[in-house]
Parts: structure tokens; C-alpha cells; sequence
């Protein structure tokens, strides 16, 4: 799965046009996630040309705080659903209560918080609250979040500093609404991909086959509708 990189940020439709060149010669990326400015004029018809193309499944983007609870941002998140798109939410996880608001707000739209809420901040306040934040999403069923950008600056990946965020996330979102990402190249800051996956598969160790399959599978092809791509 390809999730926008910001290419450029004024031609998002260019953006797509690239990862169609690609899947027509190499078959993948199988689904992507496309970028829009929920809160700009012609929003409306660039969601309509992202939902035309058969691998496009959501959108992201990355709003300012107090910017979800918006009037004008909100008129573009609600035409998501029409298009059988859902959003995915790049955000500190000091903007979740306003997520939380949000997903309440429209729950026919799947919304997918990327990067387990950059938990950036290990002291134990900042734990805290992020715990907390992730607790209010969590409870709205709409919402899953994806296990991945765990890096801290200046420190390396290991499963000591991580086992805890992502044991925490498991068990706020529940093991049919978290799952494993790589969030690669840029988690290649912190630690090679193979480090990170590793991590991943001995922090979950204790979880059944089952519940492993759905964290580092079966989600993300439910979530993504990797079933049914086309285009």
C-alpha cells in the first residue's frame, strides 16, 4: 500500500497519476492512499477524481490543530463517504479528542489514525496523555490505528523502548483495529525494516495465530478492501 508523500502538494492528482504508471508496469502498490486539502475549493471534484481510480481507498491529510472541528475542513470530510473513501489522520496525539470528535460526528467514515499518534514524548506525563487520547478515539468503532513511526529521536528502535506503546495501542483499538505498518523509508531513520518487524513479531508473541494474522494482515487487506481492487 502507498500512502501520499506529499509529491507535490499542489498537483495531488499528479501524485496518482505517477503510482498508476507504476502499478500498470510492476503491479503494486495495490491500493494508495491519495493526498486533498479537505478545506480548498475544488476539493469536491478532486475527491471524485481519486475515487474514480480503482486503487484509490481513502485520503490523508495532516490538519492543523482546531482545524477538524472547522466548519469549512468538515464540508470536505463529509463527502468522503459518498466517494467510498476514508480518511487517514496524521496528527500528535495531542489532536485526538478533536479526531474523537470527529469520527463521532461521521460515523459511516472509517477513520485511520496513522503512526500510533506520534508518541514522541516517553516521559511518563507525556505517556499519560498519550494513553489517554488514544483511549477517546478508540472508543469510537469507526476508528483503527496503524502501529508504525515509533521512532524517538537520538535513540535506537529497540523492542525495551517500544513493547509498551505497542502493547497499549493493541489493547485501547483491539486486535481487529490495529495493525503493523512500516511507515518506510522514513522509520530507516530509526532502524532497518527488518529491526522493526522483528520487534513487532517478538513484542506479539503472546497474541493467539489468529490475532497475529489480523495485526500484520488480515486488518489492513479488510480495512484497505485489498479484495476488490481494480483500475
Amino acid at each position: 500500500m502507498y500512502v501520499e508523500a506529499e509529491w507535490d502538494p499542489r498537483d495531488p492528482g499528479g501524485e496518482m497519476d505517477f503510482i498508476a504508471a507504476i502499478r500498470k508496469a510492476h503491479g503494486f502498490p495495490t491500493v494508495a492512499i491519495a493526498q486533498a486539502r479537505l478545506h480548498r475549493s475544488g476539493c469536491a471534484e478532486l475527491l471524485e477524481a481519486h475515487a474514480a481510480r480503482g486503487f484509490v481507498r481513502g485520503i490523508r491529510h495532516k490538519p492543523a490543530p482546531g482545524m477538524m472541528d472547522d466548519a469549512g475542513w468538515r464540508a470536505g470530510y463529509e463527502r468522503l463517504a459518498g466517494f467510498g473513501l476514508h480518511f487517514e489522520l496524521q496528527a500528535p496525539w495531542t489532536q485526538l479528542a478533536e479526531a474523537a470528535r470527529l469520527a463521532r460526528a461521521f460515523p459511516d467514515t472509517a477513520l485511520v489514525l496513522n503512526h500510533t499518534g506520534l508518541p514522541a514524548d516517553r516521559t511518563p506525563e507525556g505517556l499519560a496523555g498519550w494513553r489517554a487520547a488514544l483511549r477517546e478515539l478508540a472508543a469510537c468503532p469507526n476508528a483503527a490505528a496503524k502501529i508504525s513511526g515509533l521512532g524517538v529521536p537520538g535513540a535506537p528502535w529497540t523492542v525495551e523502548a517500544n513493547r509498551g506503546i505497542v502493547l497499549a495501542a493493541i489493547e485501547l483499538f483491539g486486535a481487529r483495529r490495529a495493525m503493523f505498518a512500516s511507515n518506510f523509508p522514513v522509520d530507516g531513520l530509526c532502524a532497518s525494516f527488518d529491526t522493526i518487524f522483528a520487534g513487532f513479531e517478538t513484542i506479539t508473541r503472546g497474541f493467539s495465530p489468529a490475532e497475529r494474522r489480523a495485526l500484520f494482515h488480515d486488518n489492513a487487506v479488510r480495512l484497505y478492501r485489498m479484495e476488490h481492487t481494480h483500475g
